[in-house]
């Protein structure tokens, strides 16, 4: 299973951006666990200057952007 975590305060791109991975997720039809981040001692503790911030099993992908769609199915199939 994937596990994917949203980084941001709730704010309307860290919303969009949990909408894009949920909607990529359905699309490859894999497992995966989409977890919301709003607490800011939990977010500090990626390296990220600004939100949304997106992280796939551990690793941080994006941060301060909402990726496309593909760059999301590129980093979910790799």
């Amino acid at each position: 299973m994937v596990n994917i975590k949203v980084l941001g305060s709730g704010c309307s791109n860290c919303k969009r951006l949990e909408a894009i991975a949920r909607k990529v997720v359905e699309t490859l039809a894999i497992e995966a666990e989409i977890e919301k981040v709003t607490d800011y001692a939990e977010i500090m503790k990626w390296p990220i200057l600004s939100t949304p911030g997106l992280v796939i099993n551990n690793k941080l992908v994006s941060a301060g952007r909402i990726p496309s769609e593909t760059e999301i199915t590129n980093w979910l199939t790799a």
